[in-house]
């Protein structure tokens, strides 16, 4: 039999090579990881979710009017923090309990009648937690538990102001989803600081 060298030197022989020992090396690289593929599709969103100006526009013009009654700047409900001790794969499935989480305590409440466009916005949050129905967590789920019991309890140390503080904080909780949930994350940070 020829040997590699020889064979890789005519076409034919070149041909020869690659179905036999380049094509399985690089149909086996590409298949995903068992479980991978379908896990990591759960917790993506499109991109175009979050490039419609109509919504993000709402989205920012409800923050930048509950902002304006914000009495507190110490504190953030919506930031890095959010991610301490947290896995990167996990961040988008974070970011979808933070969302049910402020639609569920804060949009769907007596808020709607005191601020524009919650209803609007609520819905489309909404609507990316349930396209996010199929993301789980992976590994430990302890630190995701309790950055959001965090969350929660500053909002309500805050009394009246954390529903004004997390309507206030939209823009950031828009960004935040867009960079764990789409494939191809922004870099750097927010522009508010933390």
């Amino acid at each position: 039999m020829a040997s590699l060298h020889t064979l890789s030197k005519s076409f034919p022989g070149w041909v020869f090579f690659c179905c036999c020992c380049c094509l399985p090396l690089l149909l086996t690289s590409s298949l995903p990881l068992k479980g991978a593929s379908t896990a990591h599709q759960a917790c993506r969103l499109r991109k175009i979710n979050f490039q419609q100006p109509y919504i993000r526009n709402r989205t920012y013009t409800l923050a930048k009017t509950a902002s304006a009654s914000d009495k507190d700047t110490d504190n953030r409900l919506i930031g890095q923090q959010l991610f301490v001790n947290i896995r990167e794969n996990n961040r988008c499935y974070m970011m979808k309990r933070v969302v049910e989480l402020v639609v569920k305590d804060v949009l769907l409440t007596e808020v709607k009648s005191q601020y524009p466009y919650v209803e609007e916005v609520a819905q489309f949050l909404a609507s990316l937690a349930s396209e996010l129905s199929s993301c789980q967590f992976s590994g430990k789920r302890d630190h995701i538990e309790k950055n959001l019991e965090q969350m929660k309890n500053k909002m309500e140390q805050l009394g009246e102001n954390g529903k004004t503080k997390a309507i206030g904080e939209l823009d950031l909780l828009f960004d935040y989803m867009e960079n764990a949930c789409t494939d191809a994350p922004k870099k750097g940070g927010s522009k508010k600081k933390n």
